[in-house]
Protein backbone atom coordinates (compact mmCIF):
# COMPACT_ATOMS: atom_id res chain seq x y z
CA UNK A 1 0.00 0.00 0.00
CA UNK A 2 1.37 3.17 -0.77
CA UNK A 3 1.70 5.43 2.63
CA UNK A 4 1.25 8.61 0.56
CA UNK A 5 -2.55 8.09 0.25
CA UNK A 6 -3.38 7.87 3.74
CA UNK A 7 -3.98 11.04 3.97
CA UNK A 8 -5.27 11.55 0.83
CA UNK A 9 -8.66 10.85 -0.47
CA UNK A 10 -9.88 8.77 -4.24
CA UNK A 11 -11.77 11.07 -6.17
CA UNK A 12 -12.72 11.14 -9.68
CA UNK A 13 -9.75 8.48 -10.33
CA UNK A 14 -7.38 10.37 -8.70
CA UNK A 15 -5.33 10.49 -5.14
CA UNK A 16 -6.39 14.03 -4.31
CA UNK A 17 -5.04 16.29 -0.95
CA UNK A 18 -8.13 17.25 1.51
CA UNK A 19 -9.21 20.19 2.16
CA UNK A 20 -9.25 19.64 5.70
CA UNK A 21 -6.62 20.29 8.17
CA UNK A 22 -7.75 17.79 10.66
CA UNK A 23 -5.71 14.26 10.76
CA UNK A 24 -6.73 11.29 13.02
CA UNK A 25 -4.10 8.70 14.21
CA UNK A 26 -4.89 5.09 13.63
CA UNK A 27 -4.21 3.14 16.53
CA UNK A 28 -2.97 -0.60 16.29
CA UNK A 29 -4.85 -1.92 19.48
CA UNK A 30 -2.73 -4.79 19.87
CA UNK A 31 0.19 -2.36 21.38
CA UNK A 32 -1.72 0.94 21.44
CA UNK A 33 1.16 2.59 18.41
CA UNK A 34 0.29 4.75 15.88
CA UNK A 35 0.72 3.64 12.77
CA UNK A 36 -0.62 5.98 10.71
CA UNK A 37 -2.54 8.98 10.40
CA UNK A 38 -5.74 9.77 7.98
CA UNK A 39 -7.19 12.78 7.34
CA UNK A 40 -10.32 13.70 8.33
CA UNK A 41 -12.77 14.93 5.63
CA UNK A 42 -15.17 17.49 5.59
CA UNK A 43 -18.41 18.66 3.64
CA UNK A 44 -16.21 19.96 0.62
CA UNK A 45 -14.64 17.15 0.31
CA UNK A 46 -17.83 15.20 -0.11
CA UNK A 47 -19.33 17.45 -2.39
CA UNK A 48 -16.04 16.82 -4.66
CA UNK A 49 -16.63 13.46 -4.59
CA UNK A 50 -20.49 13.42 -4.66
CA UNK A 51 -20.07 15.64 -7.81
CA UNK A 52 -17.64 13.04 -9.52
CA UNK A 53 -20.20 10.14 -8.68
CA UNK A 54 -22.80 12.01 -10.31
CA UNK A 55 -20.46 13.01 -13.39
CA UNK A 56 -20.41 9.46 -13.84
CA UNK A 57 -23.25 7.35 -13.11
CA UNK A 58 -24.84 8.15 -16.58
CA UNK A 59 -22.28 6.56 -18.61
CA UNK A 60 -21.30 3.91 -16.05
CA UNK A 61 -25.23 2.99 -15.52
CA UNK A 62 -25.42 2.61 -19.14
CA UNK A 63 -22.52 -0.14 -19.23
CA UNK A 64 -22.69 -3.10 -20.38
CA UNK A 65 -23.22 -6.20 -18.32
CA UNK A 66 -20.01 -7.60 -19.56
CA UNK A 67 -18.13 -4.62 -19.26
CA UNK A 68 -18.88 -4.32 -15.39
CA UNK A 69 -17.71 -8.15 -14.98
CA UNK A 70 -14.64 -7.95 -17.03
CA UNK A 71 -13.79 -5.36 -14.66
CA UNK A 72 -14.45 -7.40 -11.40
CA UNK A 73 -12.72 -9.91 -12.56
CA UNK A 74 -9.91 -7.89 -13.00
CA UNK A 75 -10.73 -6.42 -9.70
CA UNK A 76 -10.65 -9.98 -8.44
CA UNK A 77 -7.08 -10.39 -9.46
CA UNK A 78 -5.70 -7.64 -8.46
CA UNK A 79 -7.10 -8.76 -4.97
CA UNK A 80 -6.01 -12.04 -5.23
CA UNK A 81 -2.35 -10.55 -5.84
CA UNK A 82 -2.43 -8.03 -3.10
CA UNK A 83 -4.02 -10.49 -0.30
CA UNK A 84 -1.00 -9.93 1.98
CA UNK A 85 -1.46 -6.48 1.60
CA UNK A 86 -5.19 -6.94 3.08
CA UNK A 87 -4.33 -9.40 5.26
CA UNK A 88 -1.56 -6.85 7.11
CA UNK A 89 -3.75 -3.74 6.70
CA UNK A 90 -6.16 -5.84 8.95
CA UNK A 91 -4.43 -7.01 10.97
CA UNK A 92 -2.26 -3.76 11.78
CA UNK A 93 -5.40 -1.52 11.62
CA UNK A 94 -8.16 -3.87 13.94
CA UNK A 95 -5.20 -6.16 16.01
CA UNK A 96 -6.98 -9.41 14.57
CA UNK A 97 -4.48 -12.65 14.40
CA UNK A 98 -2.97 -12.68 11.19
CA UNK A 99 -4.06 -16.22 10.50
CA UNK A 100 -7.72 -15.01 11.01
CA UNK A 101 -7.09 -12.07 9.16
CA UNK A 102 -6.05 -14.19 6.01
CA UNK A 103 -8.33 -16.87 6.51
CA UNK A 104 -11.46 -15.22 7.50
CA UNK A 105 -11.02 -11.56 6.99
CA UNK A 106 -9.30 -10.99 4.06
CA UNK A 107 -10.60 -14.66 2.23
CA UNK A 108 -14.22 -13.38 3.16
CA UNK A 109 -13.27 -9.97 0.58
CA UNK A 110 -12.59 -12.24 -2.07
CA UNK A 111 -15.50 -14.75 -1.47
CA UNK A 112 -18.06 -11.63 -1.81
CA UNK A 113 -16.26 -10.81 -5.01
CA UNK A 114 -16.08 -14.33 -6.41
CA UNK A 115 -19.78 -14.82 -5.84
CA UNK A 116 -21.47 -11.17 -6.71
CA UNK A 117 -19.46 -11.67 -10.15
CA UNK A 118 -21.48 -15.22 -10.55
CA UNK A 119 -24.73 -13.28 -9.78
CA UNK A 120 -24.30 -10.40 -12.15
CA UNK A 121 -23.76 -12.86 -14.74
CA UNK A 122 -27.02 -14.75 -14.02
CA UNK A 123 -28.95 -11.21 -12.86
CA UNK A 124 -32.41 -10.55 -15.28
CA UNK A 125 -32.32 -6.80 -15.67
CA UNK A 126 -35.08 -7.02 -18.04
CA UNK A 127 -38.16 -9.33 -18.15
CA UNK A 128 -41.75 -9.30 -19.60
CA UNK A 129 -44.55 -9.15 -17.11
CA UNK A 130 -46.10 -12.42 -18.56
CA UNK A 131 -46.62 -14.07 -21.74
CA UNK A 132 -49.83 -12.32 -22.28
CA UNK A 133 -48.89 -8.87 -21.11
CA UNK A 134 -47.16 -5.76 -23.28
CA UNK A 135 -46.18 -4.80 -20.22
CA UNK A 136 -42.03 -4.83 -18.91
CA UNK A 137 -40.19 -5.14 -15.86
CA UNK A 138 -37.04 -2.98 -16.06
CA UNK A 139 -34.74 -3.10 -13.10
CA UNK A 140 -32.01 -0.17 -13.41
CA UNK A 141 -29.08 1.33 -11.13
CA UNK A 142 -30.59 3.74 -8.82
CA UNK A 143 -27.70 6.14 -8.41
CA UNK A 144 -25.03 7.57 -6.79
CA UNK A 145 -24.87 5.71 -3.53
CA UNK A 146 -23.02 6.42 0.10
CA UNK A 147 -21.62 3.57 1.57
CA UNK A 148 -20.50 3.93 5.22
CA UNK A 149 -18.81 0.52 6.36
CA UNK A 150 -17.82 -0.32 10.13
CA UNK A 151 -14.53 -1.75 11.79
CA UNK A 152 -15.02 -5.16 12.80
CA UNK A 153 -15.42 -6.79 9.40
CA UNK A 154 -13.91 -3.87 7.39
CA UNK A 155 -13.11 -5.41 4.03
CA UNK A 156 -15.98 -7.76 4.45
CA UNK A 157 -18.86 -5.01 4.70
CA UNK A 158 -16.96 -3.02 1.90
CA UNK A 159 -17.43 -6.24 -1.03
CA UNK A 160 -20.70 -6.32 0.36
CA UNK A 161 -21.58 -2.83 -0.56
CA UNK A 162 -19.10 -1.45 -3.14
CA UNK A 163 -19.38 -4.72 -5.11
CA UNK A 164 -23.05 -5.62 -5.87
CA UNK A 165 -23.10 -1.41 -6.19
CA UNK A 166 -21.00 -1.65 -8.93
CA UNK A 167 -22.45 -4.86 -10.51
CA UNK A 168 -25.89 -3.02 -10.84
CA UNK A 169 -24.22 -0.03 -12.24
CA UNK A 170 -24.15 2.55 -9.42
CA UNK A 171 -21.81 5.35 -8.97
CA UNK A 172 -20.71 5.29 -5.07
CA UNK A 173 -18.62 7.20 -2.14
CA UNK A 174 -17.21 5.25 0.41
CA UNK A 175 -16.19 6.54 3.77
CA UNK A 176 -14.60 3.59 5.76
CA UNK A 177 -14.41 3.50 9.50
CA UNK A 178 -12.35 6.03 10.77
CA UNK A 179 -11.00 3.47 13.36
CA UNK A 180 -9.84 0.67 10.80
CA UNK A 181 -9.59 2.81 7.29
CA UNK A 182 -6.21 1.09 5.81
CA UNK A 183 -8.30 -1.44 4.46
CA UNK A 184 -10.45 0.78 2.83
CA UNK A 185 -7.46 2.55 1.37
CA UNK A 186 -6.10 -0.31 -0.25
CA UNK A 187 -9.58 -1.65 -1.84
CA UNK A 188 -9.38 2.27 -3.52
CA UNK A 189 -5.83 1.48 -5.03
CA UNK A 190 -7.03 -1.75 -6.17
CA UNK A 191 -9.70 -0.20 -7.79
CA UNK A 192 -8.08 2.35 -9.19
CA UNK A 193 -5.55 -0.39 -10.78
CA UNK A 194 -8.39 -2.05 -12.23
CA UNK A 195 -9.28 0.70 -14.18
CA UNK A 196 -12.68 1.34 -13.17
CA UNK A 197 -13.86 4.55 -15.00
CA UNK A 198 -12.95 7.87 -13.03
CA UNK A 199 -15.70 9.11 -10.44
CA UNK A 200 -17.27 5.36 -10.02
CA UNK A 201 -15.58 4.88 -7.24
CA UNK A 202 -14.80 7.09 -4.79
CA UNK A 203 -13.00 7.15 -1.41
CA UNK A 204 -13.64 10.02 1.34
CA UNK A 205 -12.31 9.36 5.11
CA UNK A 206 -13.87 10.96 7.71
CA UNK A 207 -16.24 10.35 11.31
CA UNK A 208 -19.51 10.04 11.29
CA UNK A 209 -20.41 13.52 12.94
CA UNK A 210 -18.99 14.68 9.76
CA UNK A 211 -18.49 12.76 6.45
CA UNK A 212 -21.47 10.37 7.63
CA UNK A 213 -24.17 12.94 8.10
CA UNK A 214 -23.21 14.62 5.02
CA UNK A 215 -23.62 11.90 3.18
CA UNK A 216 -27.23 10.38 4.94
CA UNK A 217 -28.85 14.15 4.16
CA UNK A 218 -26.88 15.12 0.99
CA UNK A 219 -29.28 15.95 -1.99
CA UNK A 220 -27.66 14.22 -4.73
CA UNK A 221 -27.29 10.68 -2.69
CA UNK A 222 -30.17 8.43 -3.47
CA UNK A 223 -29.00 5.56 -1.61
CA UNK A 224 -27.45 5.21 1.75
CA UNK A 225 -25.99 1.42 3.08
CA UNK A 226 -24.84 1.80 6.46
CA UNK A 227 -23.65 -1.04 8.93
CA UNK A 228 -22.85 0.11 12.21
CA UNK A 229 -24.78 0.76 15.40
CA UNK A 230 -28.41 0.61 15.77
CA UNK A 231 -27.91 4.58 17.34
CA UNK A 232 -25.93 5.44 14.37
CA UNK A 233 -28.35 3.95 12.14
CA UNK A 234 -31.56 5.90 13.59
CA UNK A 235 -29.40 9.19 12.74
CA UNK A 236 -29.03 8.15 9.56
CA UNK A 237 -32.77 7.21 9.07
CA UNK A 238 -33.61 10.55 10.36
CA UNK A 239 -31.36 12.55 8.22
CA UNK A 240 -31.84 10.76 5.01
CA UNK A 241 -35.51 11.34 5.81
CA UNK A 242 -35.28 15.03 4.64
CA UNK A 243 -34.52 13.73 0.76
CA UNK A 244 -36.82 10.13 1.01
CA UNK A 245 -33.61 8.55 -0.29
CA UNK A 246 -33.04 4.80 0.22
CA UNK A 247 -31.74 3.30 3.36
CA UNK A 248 -30.46 -0.13 3.36
CA UNK A 249 -29.24 -0.85 7.44
CA UNK A 250 -27.33 -3.73 8.79
CA UNK A 251 -27.14 -2.68 12.41
CA UNK A 252 -26.16 -4.25 16.45
CA UNK A 253 -27.74 -7.84 17.23
CA UNK A 254 -28.07 -9.87 20.44
CA UNK A 255 -27.96 -13.49 19.32
CA UNK A 256 -29.71 -16.06 21.09
CA UNK A 257 -28.25 -19.62 21.32
CA UNK A 258 -30.63 -22.35 22.01
CA UNK A 259 -29.23 -25.52 23.49
CA UNK A 260 -31.72 -28.13 23.54
CA UNK A 261 -30.89 -30.90 26.01
CA UNK A 262 -30.40 -33.28 22.18
CA UNK A 263 -27.94 -30.96 21.58
CA UNK A 264 -25.26 -32.72 19.13
CA UNK A 265 -21.89 -33.13 20.67
CA UNK A 266 -19.37 -30.25 20.39
CA UNK A 267 -22.50 -28.24 20.06
CA UNK A 268 -21.20 -25.40 23.27
CA UNK A 269 -17.99 -25.58 22.64
CA UNK A 270 -18.22 -24.50 19.18
CA UNK A 271 -20.53 -22.48 20.52
CA UNK A 272 -18.06 -20.70 22.90
CA UNK A 273 -15.54 -20.41 20.18
CA UNK A 274 -18.08 -18.90 17.44
CA UNK A 275 -18.90 -16.02 20.59
CA UNK A 276 -15.35 -15.26 21.29
CA UNK A 277 -13.64 -15.41 17.50
CA UNK A 278 -12.79 -11.49 16.31
CA UNK A 279 -13.06 -10.77 19.96
CA UNK A 280 -16.56 -10.91 20.29
CA UNK A 281 -16.73 -7.97 17.68
CA UNK A 282 -19.28 -9.43 15.46
CA UNK A 283 -22.80 -8.39 15.07
CA UNK A 284 -24.19 -12.16 14.79
CA UNK A 285 -22.47 -13.66 17.56
CA UNK A 286 -24.69 -15.56 19.98
CA UNK A 287 -24.20 -13.78 22.51
CA UNK A 288 -27.33 -15.02 25.16
CA UNK A 289 -26.56 -19.33 25.22
CA UNK A 290 -30.16 -20.43 26.61
CA UNK A 291 -29.96 -23.66 28.06
CA UNK A 292 -32.24 -26.73 28.60
CA UNK A 293 -32.44 -26.87 33.14
CA UNK A 294 -32.18 -30.55 32.88
CA UNK A 295 -28.38 -29.83 31.07
CA UNK A 296 -27.30 -26.32 32.75
CA UNK A 297 -24.71 -27.70 35.39
CA UNK A 298 -22.71 -29.90 32.58
CA UNK A 299 -23.31 -27.26 30.03
CA UNK A 300 -22.25 -24.23 31.93
CA UNK A 301 -18.64 -26.76 33.25
CA UNK A 302 -18.34 -27.45 29.83
CA UNK A 303 -18.35 -23.63 28.68
CA UNK A 304 -16.11 -22.38 31.08
CA UNK A 305 -13.60 -25.53 30.64
CA UNK A 306 -13.58 -24.11 26.56
CA UNK A 307 -13.45 -20.61 27.51
CA UNK A 308 -10.22 -21.21 29.69
CA UNK A 309 -8.70 -23.10 26.76
CA UNK A 310 -8.60 -19.86 24.88
CA UNK A 311 -5.51 -17.75 23.98
CA UNK A 312 -5.55 -14.07 23.98
CA UNK A 313 -2.67 -12.95 22.73
CA UNK A 314 -0.35 -10.40 19.99
CA UNK A 315 -2.33 -10.62 16.40
CA UNK A 316 1.49 -10.77 15.36
CA UNK A 317 1.73 -14.40 16.28
CA UNK A 318 0.33 -17.03 14.27
CA UNK A 319 -2.07 -19.97 15.14
CA UNK A 320 -5.57 -19.83 16.96
CA UNK A 321 -6.22 -17.45 19.35
CA UNK A 322 -8.02 -13.97 19.65
CA UNK A 323 -6.31 -10.64 19.62
CA UNK A 324 -7.13 -7.07 21.21
CA UNK A 325 -10.64 -5.35 20.98
CA UNK A 326 -10.78 -2.23 17.94
CA UNK A 327 -9.61 0.54 20.49
CA UNK A 328 -9.45 2.05 23.81
CA UNK A 329 -13.48 3.62 23.68
CA UNK A 330 -14.39 0.31 22.95
CA UNK A 331 -12.09 -1.70 25.39
CA UNK A 332 -13.47 0.36 28.21
CA UNK A 333 -17.24 0.17 27.14
CA UNK A 334 -16.74 -3.99 27.60
CA UNK A 335 -14.75 -3.52 30.85
CA UNK A 336 -17.69 -1.33 32.13
CA UNK A 337 -20.56 -3.89 31.15
CA UNK A 338 -18.61 -6.60 32.63
CA UNK A 339 -18.78 -5.03 36.16
CA UNK A 340 -22.54 -3.62 35.29
CA UNK A 341 -23.05 -7.35 34.92
CA UNK A 342 -21.30 -8.12 38.56
CA UNK A 343 -23.11 -5.35 40.10
CA UNK A 344 -26.46 -6.58 38.46
CA UNK A 345 -26.37 -10.09 40.43
CA UNK A 346 -24.86 -12.55 37.56
CA UNK A 347 -22.60 -15.18 38.43
CA UNK A 348 -18.60 -14.28 36.95
CA UNK A 349 -17.81 -17.58 35.69
CA UNK A 350 -14.78 -17.11 33.77
CA UNK A 351 -12.68 -14.09 32.69
CA UNK A 352 -13.48 -10.21 33.84
CA UNK A 353 -11.84 -6.74 33.98
CA UNK A 354 -8.20 -8.04 34.76
CA UNK A 355 -5.80 -8.08 31.74
CA UNK A 356 -4.37 -11.45 30.73
CA UNK A 357 -1.23 -12.27 31.76
CA UNK A 358 1.80 -10.78 29.91
CA UNK A 359 -0.33 -8.39 27.91
CA UNK A 360 -0.34 -5.39 29.81
CA UNK A 361 0.09 -3.30 26.70
CA UNK A 362 -3.29 -3.15 24.24
CA UNK A 363 -6.63 -3.46 24.91
CA UNK A 364 -6.80 -7.40 25.19
CA UNK A 365 -9.94 -9.24 27.01
CA UNK A 366 -10.22 -12.23 28.49
CA UNK A 367 -13.27 -14.51 27.49
CA UNK A 368 -15.27 -14.13 29.93
CA UNK A 369 -19.16 -15.82 31.03
CA UNK A 370 -21.78 -14.95 33.19
CA UNK A 371 -23.96 -17.78 34.64
CA UNK A 372 -27.57 -17.29 36.12
CA UNK A 373 -28.32 -14.54 34.26
CA UNK A 374 -31.67 -13.42 33.37
CA UNK A 375 -33.21 -11.39 30.60
CA UNK A 376 -33.79 -8.06 32.38
CA UNK A 377 -29.85 -8.18 32.83
CA UNK A 378 -28.51 -4.84 31.34
CA UNK A 379 -25.18 -8.14 29.78
CA UNK A 380 -28.45 -9.91 28.24
CA UNK A 381 -29.91 -6.43 26.46
CA UNK A 382 -27.01 -4.56 25.72
CA UNK A 383 -24.47 -5.51 22.28
CA UNK A 384 -21.38 -5.64 24.31
CA UNK A 385 -19.16 -6.32 21.30
CA UNK A 386 -16.86 -8.34 23.19
CA UNK A 387 -15.77 -11.55 24.49
CA UNK A 388 -18.62 -11.82 26.81
CA UNK A 389 -21.30 -14.51 27.15
CA UNK A 390 -24.15 -14.26 28.87
CA UNK A 391 -25.60 -17.91 30.20
CA UNK A 392 -29.30 -18.24 30.70
CA UNK A 393 -31.73 -21.01 32.09
CA UNK A 394 -35.12 -22.07 30.27
CA UNK A 395 -37.85 -25.07 30.90
CA UNK A 396 -39.66 -25.43 28.27
CA UNK A 397 -39.46 -25.09 24.40
CA UNK A 398 -41.69 -22.09 24.23
CA UNK A 399 -39.87 -20.29 27.04
CA UNK A 400 -36.93 -20.52 24.85
CA UNK A 401 -38.18 -18.66 22.27
CA UNK A 402 -40.18 -15.88 24.44
CA UNK A 403 -36.88 -14.93 25.98
CA UNK A 404 -34.54 -14.85 22.63
CA UNK A 405 -37.46 -12.53 20.96
CA UNK A 406 -37.40 -10.32 24.18
CA UNK A 407 -35.35 -8.05 22.82
CA UNK A 408 -35.17 -4.64 20.28
CA UNK A 409 -32.66 -7.16 17.66
CA UNK A 410 -33.41 -9.43 15.02
CA UNK A 411 -29.78 -10.23 13.19
CA UNK A 412 -28.97 -14.05 14.28
CA UNK A 413 -30.25 -16.48 16.25
CA UNK A 414 -28.74 -19.89 16.81
CA UNK A 415 -30.14 -23.66 17.61
CA UNK A 416 -28.03 -27.06 19.11
CA UNK A 417 -30.71 -29.91 18.67
CA UNK A 418 -30.54 -33.30 17.03
CA UNK A 419 -34.28 -33.24 16.16
CA UNK A 420 -34.56 -31.82 12.71
CA UNK A 421 -38.83 -31.64 13.46
CA UNK A 422 -37.47 -28.94 16.55
CA UNK A 423 -35.21 -27.21 14.70
CA UNK A 424 -37.52 -26.41 12.25
CA UNK A 425 -40.60 -25.29 14.45
CA UNK A 426 -38.28 -23.28 16.69
CA UNK A 427 -36.73 -21.60 13.90
CA UNK A 428 -39.89 -20.49 12.23
CA UNK A 429 -40.34 -18.90 15.43
CA UNK A 430 -37.56 -16.83 15.76
CA UNK A 431 -37.86 -13.37 14.63
CA UNK A 432 -34.41 -12.73 13.29
CA UNK A 433 -33.02 -12.48 9.48
CA UNK A 434 -30.83 -15.78 10.09
CA UNK A 435 -31.09 -18.75 12.27
CA UNK A 436 -28.19 -21.17 12.14
CA UNK A 437 -29.11 -24.82 13.09
CA UNK A 438 -26.16 -27.02 14.71
CA UNK A 439 -23.40 -24.21 13.80
CA UNK A 440 -23.85 -24.67 9.62
CA UNK A 441 -23.22 -21.81 8.14
CA UNK A 442 -24.55 -19.67 5.40
CA UNK A 443 -23.88 -20.56 1.96
CA UNK A 444 -22.24 -18.24 -0.60
CA UNK A 445 -25.34 -16.04 -2.34
CA UNK A 446 -27.76 -16.44 0.76
CA UNK A 447 -29.47 -12.64 1.90
CA UNK A 448 -28.27 -11.54 5.30
CA UNK A 449 -30.21 -8.78 7.24
CA UNK A 450 -31.90 -8.31 10.49
CA UNK A 451 -35.51 -7.84 11.72
CA UNK A 452 -36.57 -5.03 13.47
CA UNK A 453 -33.75 -2.62 15.31
CA UNK A 454 -31.01 -4.99 13.52
CA UNK A 455 -31.89 -3.19 10.10
CA UNK A 456 -33.73 -3.10 7.11
CA UNK A 457 -32.99 -4.52 3.83
CA UNK A 458 -30.55 -7.61 2.79
CA UNK A 459 -26.81 -7.93 1.64
CA UNK A 460 -25.14 -10.61 -0.42
CA UNK A 461 -26.29 -12.65 -3.76
CA UNK A 462 -28.92 -11.37 -5.86
CA UNK A 463 -30.65 -9.72 -3.05
CA UNK A 464 -27.45 -7.60 -2.62
CA UNK A 465 -27.69 -6.50 -5.91
CA UNK A 466 -31.06 -5.92 -5.83
CA UNK A 467 -30.61 -3.51 -2.89
CA UNK A 468 -28.66 -1.01 -5.07
CA UNK A 469 -31.51 -1.08 -8.32
CA UNK A 470 -35.33 0.81 -8.76
CA UNK A 471 -37.59 -1.32 -10.19
CA UNK A 472 -39.44 0.24 -13.22
CA UNK A 473 -42.87 -0.74 -15.74
CA UNK A 474 -42.93 -0.08 -19.21
CA UNK A 475 -45.98 -0.54 -20.79
CA UNK A 476 -47.06 -1.44 -24.22
CA UNK A 477 -44.19 -2.44 -25.71
CA UNK A 478 -44.24 -5.17 -28.35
Amino acid sequence: MNKLNHKKFYINGAWVESNSDTLLDVINPANEECISKISIGNKIDLDLAVSSAKSSFLKWSNSSIEDRVFLLEKLKTIYQNRFDEMTLAITQEMGCPKDFSSQVQTQSGLDHITDFIKRLKEFEFESKFNSQSNNYIIKEPIGVCGLITPWNWPINQIALKAIPALAAGCTMVLKPSEIAPLSGILFAEMIDEAGFPNGVFNLVNGDGEGVGNHISNHPDIDMVSFTGSTRAGRLILQNASHTIKRVCLELGGKGGNIVFADAPKNSVRDSIRNVMSNSGQSCDAPTRMLVEKSIYEKVVHEAIDEASQIIVDSPEKSGDHIGPVVSKVQYDKIINLIKLGVKEGANLAAGGIEKPENLTKGYYIKPTIFTNVNNTMEIAKSEIFGPVLSIIPFDTEDEAITIVNDTEYGLGNYIQTSDSDKARRVAKKLRSGVVYVNGNPMDAGTPFGGYRQSGNGREGGKWGIEEYLEVKTITGLV
